[in-house]
This record gives structure tokens, C-alpha cells and sequence, in this order.
């Protein structure tokens, strides 16, 4: 029982690790080879976790074996442009200038009905609400609205607008996170004046978090049941 439980957790660092390597792309954004190489790679641990007679490098060699396969692939593809396009193929227009490239999608076997569905999860109605539609080499299809359904902008409106940048975590869970604070160059009083006025303690905040700007997001935590 111990050997077996000292061999799933090498396997499962090896693995966790392997992945590591691979980068933070979830599922539904690897490319072909990234995909066939984490399905390869959960198989080839699999088995020598299952069979404790099966030495442990039977399964870490052939794992990292593909890994390195995979980076040196990698490094083909950005260097070359046929190769990646040979690896990973290349975008492809499904709707263009608001017209179905029916003969795409044969050629893809991509139908009407997977169209729609992603028009719905991109959050289109109908599919004249969009000017162009691209699917990418990973599968997920990217739309442009038509210039109708296009939202305004600072621009159009010829408005200045300022980008406070990305709004950093002060406060999570209770805990006051000082590097947040020093990336805002902000202190321990700017906190206590902010949280002040809505007559809360640090520890009764479950998030907080602002940007250079001075945008202030504050999420008290919710009272437990029973609590006055």
C-alpha cells in the first residue's frame, strides 16, 4: 500500500509538472499536438500507477520523452512558418462580410447548428448581427459584429478616456495583501481611511481592490447565519 501510494504521488509531480512545461492553456486552447501529447501523457501515467509490477520509469521516461518532443516542436513552429501551419494549421473565415462560406464549413464539417451555438455563447442573436466570423486553430470561433451592432466607443464619441489599468487585489478574504498596497503606493492609512466611511475592519472585507485611478471595489463578507 505504501509503495503504491509513494509511485501515484511521483507520477502525479511528474505529470503536474509535464503539464507545467506545456504551458497555462486550458483544454478547449491546446493545439492538435498539445492535445495528443496530454492525452498520451495521462495514458502512459495511468499505467504504471495501476500495475505496481511495472517499473515507475516505464512511465516517467516515455512522459518526459514526449515533452521534450513537445518543446523542440514548439520551437520548430516559431521559428518556421510552414512548419506551424503544417502542425497547427491556420484561421479560416466562416462568415464574411455577413455571407456563410457554406463551402468552408463543408470542407471543415463544421455545421449550421455548431455555428449558431457559438453564436449564442458569443452573445449574438442572429446571425446578421455579425460582419465576420474566423475559426481558429484551436477551434474557437471568433466574430466581428457588423457595424450596426458595433458598441461606441471613447473614441467615436471623441471622449478622453483614461486607463486606470488593471484594478489590484488589497484585501482578500480578510487579509490585507501589502505588496497590492505597495504596487498602488498606497499604505496601511490609505486602506483604513477607504474602508472608514462604510464602517469596515479589514477582516470583515472579502475583497477590495483598486486601480491607479482611484476605482475602489469593496465586497464585504457576507454575515453567517445565526450572527446578530
Amino acid at each position: 500500500m505504501g509503495i503504491a501510494f509513494v509511485r501515484t504521488v511521483i507520477l502525479y509531480i511528474t505529470v503536474v509538472a509535464a503539464v507545467r512545461v506545456m504551458g497555462k492553456r486550458q483544454i478547449g486552447e491546446l493545439q492538435p499536438s498539445e492535445l495528443v501529447v496530454a492525452i498520451l501523457i495521462s495514458e502512459l501515467a495511468a499505467i504504471p500507477m495501476q500495475e505496481p509490477g511495472i517499473p515507475l520509469t516505464s512511465g516517467i521516461v516515455p512522459i518526459l520523452t514526449l515533452i521534450s518532443c513537445e518543446i523542440i516542436l514548439s520551437a520548430v513552429t516559431v521559428m518556421s512558418i510552414r512548419a506551424r501551419r503544417f502542425i497547427t494549421g491556420k484561421p479560416v473565415v466562416l462568415i464574411e462580410n455577413g455571407h456563410i462560406l457554406q463551402h468552408e464549413m463543408r470542407r471543415l464539417r463544421y455545421t449550421i447548428d455548431d455555428l449558431l451555438e457559438e453564436l449564442r455563447l458569443a452573445g449574438y442573436m442572429s446571425v446578421d448581427e455579425v460582419a465576420w466570423a474566423i475559426i481558429e486553430t484551436n477551434g474557437k470561433v471568433s466574430f466581428f459584429p457588423a457595424a450596426a451592432n458595433k458598441p461606441a466607443t471613447a473614441g467615436m464619441l471623441n471622449l478622453t478616456a483614461q486607463d486606470g489599468g488593471p484594478p489590484v487585489t488589497v484585501i482578500s478574504d480578510g487579509v490585507i495583501l501589502s505588496h497590492g498596497l505597495s504596487r498602488l503606493g498606497r499604505d496601511i492609512n490609505w486602506l483604513h481611511g477607504c474602508l472608514q466611511p462604510m464602517s469596515l475592519q479589514p477582516a470583515q472585507v472579502f475583497l477590495m481592490t483598486a486601480d491607479s485611478q482611484g476605482k475602489i471595489l469593496v465586497v464585504p463578507k457576507e454575515k453567517k447565519e445565526g450572527a446578530a
